[in-house]
């Protein structure tokens, strides 16, 4: 087997190159929840004609955060970046990929790790619909604000990238579902982007979604076999 590596940058773009002949992503005729998962691709390649509007993107967040998470906290925080200069600023913060600059938007999906804080609200809007006590209520947010206010750093980190990672994906099904395209990017200097976009130092960034029209297809799935991949019981 060759040795040969490439750059950072080489291996986050090649992925296109090796896809010039592709067709335009399919146009779903079916939006049923298992014809979208299995339909969606990673798409690299974007119409920079199309633009989303603001009420179709939040639209689809909305769907996103219909995610579960942590004890309901809902630590997901969005940063639309759709401006144009905006997105030629992050293009070599992510090492050039042509899909931030091509695409309608960019989402960059944070997490709050202190997220917990909001207990009192979330819990005391179940109090007004009448889903919950007060004395429960109570109960519930004594219990979150000292259980998660004692985790370490690294512990509210993990959870705070697992319901990113929640609603990030709801995200891009409910794209596909209304007929755009996303592809999920983790190959960024998350120190450069937030300083450069003022991120909150409570915020740790998850991913960034390119969300737009595909010009190109991404690539047919390859997948490992189930049976590689599944357990019963125990290990």
């Amino acid at each position: 087997m060759s040795q040969k590596t490439m750059s950072k940058e080489e291996y986050l773009n090649k992925a296109k190159d090796l896809n010039k002949d592709a067709g335009a992503p399919k146009v779903l005729e079916d939006t049923d929840f298992f014809t979208v998962a299995k339909e969606r691709r990673s798409v690299r390649q974007y119409d920079p004609t199309v633009k989303i509007s603001e009420e179709e993107i939040r639209e689809l967040l909305e769907v996103a955060t219909q995610a579960p998470s942590s004890s309901n906290l809902q630590p997901w925080r969005f940063l639309v970046i759709q401006d144009q200069a905006a997105k030629d600023e992050l293009l070599p913060i992510a090492n050039n990929q042509q899909q931030v600059v091509e695409a309608s938007a960019v989402i960059a999906v944070l997490g709050d790790r202190e997220g917990y804080k909001n207990a009192e609200r979330i819990f005391g809007e179940l109090v007004e619909m009448g889903r919950m006590t007060e004395e429960l209520k109570n109960t519930y947010v004594n219990s979150i604000t000292q259980g998660y206010g004692s985790f370490p750093a690294e512990r509210l980190s993990k959870i705070a990238m697992i319901d990113g990672g929640l609603v990030s994906m709801q995200l891009m099904l409910a794209a596909k579902a209304k007929g755009y395209d996303t592809v999920p990017m983790g190959g960024f200097d998350q120190e450069k982007f937030v300083e450069a976009f003022r991120v909150p130092e409570n915020f740790e960034p998850v991913m960034l979604i390119a969300l737009g029209k595909g010009a190109k297809a991404g690539f047919e799935k390859s997948r490992l076999p189930l049976d590689e991949v599944l357990q019963w019981n125990k290990y």
